[in-house]
């Protein structure tokens, strides 16, 4: 069986996972869901100097002192950039990365720059000279594809458990050491395979890392761990065994 380390994207806690996590472990997989610094049950060590550094380190030494080994390390949406530069960091400890609706950042691109211009300027407005990302309203009315699938209780919770996000995570750039690259892996919810598959071959730097990778289709919202709990706990079983 394997072992799993699952790190949420931006606003949630290791929480999130609770569903996929109970049901990896009933398939006989060790897994530790993570909580970033700064955010859910530790939202108190928020702060100003909380980076993308932070976030990777919380990742590392997690793995280093459980002293795990041959990880499936899963990263969602904005968890994706501190997973790949925690499998830089440690490449002999790393079976493979999953990018759940995320995917390997370039050397020198941070999450705010997968945004475009007018979205970033409108963030930048909503955080002024703070250093928390404040979560959305998670009303489906304004954002139907990304919260699709979450119904009403789903929805609530987010609203009671979501909590803002260091922005630093969000804004440092990705920064890699030029280590062995690992085996990749991608589960795509609002992207179809085909639009990714283009992207890869047009070298795109969201997905651009990916090629030669195995890609994988979970059709939902951006919170597939939340929406679809089953369907992704199935998918990382089969990327694990294969």
């Amino acid at each position: 069986m394997a072992t799993f380390v699952l790190v949420p994207g931006l606003w949630l806690g290791g929480w999130a996972w609770r569903e996929v996590t109970a049901r990896l472990r009933g398939q006989g997989h060790e897994v530790h869901p993570v909580t970033l610094t700064g955010v859910a049950e530790r939202a108190h060590l928020a702060g100003p100097e909380v980076s993308l550094e932070t976030h990777t380190l919380d990742i590392v030494r997690l793995i280093e002192m459980e002293e795990l080994h041959d990880v499936v390390l899963v990263g969602h949406s904005g968890g994706g950039l501190p997973v790949t530069q925690a499998a830089d960091r440690i490449p002999d400890r790393i079976a493979r990365t999953v990018y759940v609706e995320s995917g390997p950042m370039p050397d020198g691109m941070s999450q705010f720059d997968s945004h475009p211009p007018e979205e970033q300027e409108r963030l930048r407005g909503v955080i002024g000279d703070g250093h928390l990302l404040p979560p959305p309203a998670w009303n489906p009315a304004e954002d139907p594809q990304n919260l699709a699938g979450l119904d009403d209780a789903t929805l609530a919770l987010l609203r009671r458990r979501s909590t803002p996000h260091p922005l630093r995570a969000a804004t440092d750039p990705v920064r890699r050491t030029g280590a062995r690259p690992v085996p990749t892996a991608l589960v795509a919810s609002t992207f179809p395979l085909k639009v990714v598959e283009d992207m890869i071959a047009q070298g795109h730097p969201f997905f651009a890392g990916l090629a030669g990778g195995q890609l994988h289709a979970l059709p939902t919202g951006h919170w597939p761990m939340l929406s679809e709990p089953k369907g992704l706990a199935e998918v990382l079983d089969s990327i694990a065994r294969s």
